[in-house]
């Protein structure tokens, strides 16, 4: 048996009888919404909605059917309850006036709009009028629309739909950049903005402007504790500076902070070997990470002027250290030492060949094999593996032409 008639709490002029089975029907659609069966959901609400003409009930079905794509099943049933939905129903008039706009039907679109905006002038309500005028291809009126929007509020909203409309419709790309500029230097780096600014320095190959904004958006981040979009920032930025400038990626490390073991590795490439010595030796005594100790006998050795006085106390290194970790790199490279300086070439063969039990076709280490087997005057196997390596590479390497022309002499 139907209740009497109550009144709609959102619409207290429109009288509706209650629905028998509401409570249990708004069970199950929210049970759906639960299950992500939006499906499921709307149809649930568009039977509540039909048997209590509650707005709360259509308001959550023209949610679920634009998310859905059922503009017509939306517009239909909106168009049908016109004259039960006032004007201040504004949440479902939108949703209607998008999915009219999906639909192309623009005059009606925005004649509902011009409506609304006799009630209430609201932004929002502007800026819906600024995407039919977009749809429309009206480009000019949208940027002045969204244009005085800005001016009036300053909102991150309407600042995007002017520049997106100036940059991609306009002609106007400069002025736009120049303008989500001159917010960030007024009000900082927004992430919207910022990411926003970022695409068109990238569109634009730009990549000052990208750094700099990087640079700025990783500041952001690392003052909110914000490790995981950090990392990524990070990534992202230093992917540019090395693409610019190594000189550039070094020094926003020097003064940021950011990943000495970074600064470290490119210290070593651009042979700053007094600067990398240094924070090699401060990141081993703050870690006592092993390897950290044969970095610095690598350093110290690429930076002396006179090798042989530096080469005892570096081969002692790497002796300790290859009693610690099993790295092909350290092998390989003390036992070239040995080989290389004639302080004992069977014991550097014998660190090189465990390198390559580990990369059998590493070329370098190829050559530092057929260059100890030329030391001992195993001339035949030295040929052979030196061949490898220059058919391989070529003879533009001075130290490999050197091997090469000796193990040649020696082979004849």
């Amino acid at each position: 048996m139907n209740e009497p008639q109550k009144s709609n709490l959102i619409n207290p002029d429109f009288k509706y009888k209650t629905f028998a089975q509401e409570d249990r029907y708004v069970m199950y659609a929210l049970e759906y919404l639960r299950e992500g069966n939006k499906e499921e959901a709307a149809d649930l609400f568009e039977k509540l909605y039909e048997n209590t003409f509650n707005n709360e009930y259509l308001l959550e079905y023209s949610r679920l059917s634009f998310a859905l794509k059922r503009y017509d099943d939306l517009i239909e049933i909106i168009e049908k309850n016109r004259e039960k939905i006032t004007n201040s129903e504004d949440n479902i008039l939108k949703i209607y006036i998008l999915a009219l706009v999906q639909k192309s039907e623009f005059e009606k679109a925005e004649k509902e709009i011009k409506n609304l905006l006799k009630i209430e002038e609201n932004d929002s309500i502007y800026e819906l009028l600024g995407s039919v005028y977009i749809r429309k291809g009206e480009y000019n009126k949208a940027k002045e629309l969204f244009g005085k929007i800005y001016e009036r509020t300053s909102s991150i909203s309407s600042l995007l739909s002017l520049t997106d409309i100036m940059y991609r419709y306009t002609n106007q790309r400069a002025e736009a950049i120049n303008l989500l500029e001159s917010y960030i230097t007024i009000r900082g780096c927004d992430n919207i903005i910022c990411s926003r600014l970022l695409e068109l320095y990238q569109n634009e190959n730009n990549i000052d402007g990208v750094i700099s904004i990087l640079k700025r958006t990783y500041i952001t981040f690392k003052d909110k504790g914000n490790a995981q979009a950090l990392e990524k920032i990070y990534k992202l930025l230093m992917f540019y500076l090395e693409k610019k400038d190594v000189k550039e990626a070094i020094s926003f490390l020097e003064e940021s902070g950011a990943n000495d073991e970074k600064l470290l590795s490119l210290y070593k490439a651009t042979q700053e070997y007094k600067k990398a010595y240094t924070l090699a030796n401060k990141l081993y005594e703050k870690s006592s990470n092993i390897d950290y100790l044969a970095q610095i006998a690598i350093i110290e050795f690429e930076m002396a002027k006179d090798k042989r006085k530096v080469l005892k106390g570096v081969i002692k290194k790497f002796e300790y250290v290859l009693t610690v970790l099993d790295s092909h790199v350290y092998q390989n490279y003390l036992g070239y030492l040995l080989i290389d300086y004639d302080i004992d070439v069977k014991k550097g063969l014998y660190f090189v060949k465990k390198a390559l039990e580990k990369a059998p076709n590493n070329l370098a280490y190829i050559d530092s094999l057929a260059w100890g087997q030329y030391k001992l005057k195993d001339c035949e196997n030295a040929y052979i593996n030196m061949k490898k390596v220059i058919d391989a590479t070529g003879l533009n390497d001075d130290e490999i032409r050197l091997h090469w022309e000796k193990i040649k002499e020696c082979n004849k």
